[in-house]
């Protein structure tokens, strides 16, 4: 088991998938909105049918894959409850008299935290760019960027579905959520950068060494 988090492998995406798909087969079960099941689900299986397929001419580092997988599950299990009812938060919520369930701004977070690494992967093995300012402005306005479309695809599912969509938009009255959302994203990123750069940057020495 250690050897799946210490070298890149197909075996290592192999167990990843496995386990994702263990996690989607149970957030699909009792979902509370199928709909929005579907719209949070999506991008997880997009995502993890891209990795395959780019797998043999580009493997990334066990540390994306590994964020990849976490996000997925995090996104899974707010597709199950939908963020705004996640129990765990629901009960932090009235235990802490809060104004909302804070789940949906941990995913956000997470929406930062999980392509930072990934875009700065792409960035440094792809690109003639080198560790340094230029690096951190870029893969920052990647993850905000991503944050944005993902808002507007928010405003395209509220303009299509109306008050039916509100499980997905996770807004619980917010007239600011949007924004709020973009800088939990941005604050997720600046997170990753500046906690797993170094951890980053150990395996990509050993992995293109």
């Amino acid at each position: 088991m250690l050897k799946l988090f210490m070298y890149s492998s197909r075996r290592l995406l192999v167990f990843l998938t496995i386990s994702i798909m263990a996690v989607m087969a149970w957030s699909l079960i009792g979902a509370r909105d199928y709909i929005t099941w579907i719209l949070e689900a999506l991008p997880v299986i997009i995502g993890f049918f891209i990795l395959y397929l780019t797998h043999n001419k580009f493997t990334f580092t066990p540390l994306s894959y590994w964020l990849f997988w976490f996000g997925g599950v995090f996104i899974l299990i707010g597709a199950h409850y939908t963020y705004s009812e996640m129990p765990l938060f629901n009960w932090l919520k009235n235990e802490f008299d809060l104004s909302r369930n804070h789940y949906d701004r941990f995913g956000h977070i997470v929406q930062g935290i999980v392509p930072a690494i990934i875009s700065r992967e792409l960035l440094l093995r792809t690109t003639q760019l080198k560790n340094g300012i230029w690096i951190i402005i870029i893969v920052l306005s990647i993850c905000l960027a991503k944050s944005v479309v993902y808002e507007f695809a928010e405003w395209i599912v509220a303009i299509s579905f109306g008050q039916s969509a509100d499980d997905f938009l996770g807004i619980q009255g917010d007239q600011w959520d949007a924004q709020k959302d973009m800088a939990w994203a941005l604050f997720g990123a600046i997170l990753s950068l500046s906690f797993l750069s170094k951890y980053h940057d150990a395996q990509l020495r050993k992995y293109t060494a």
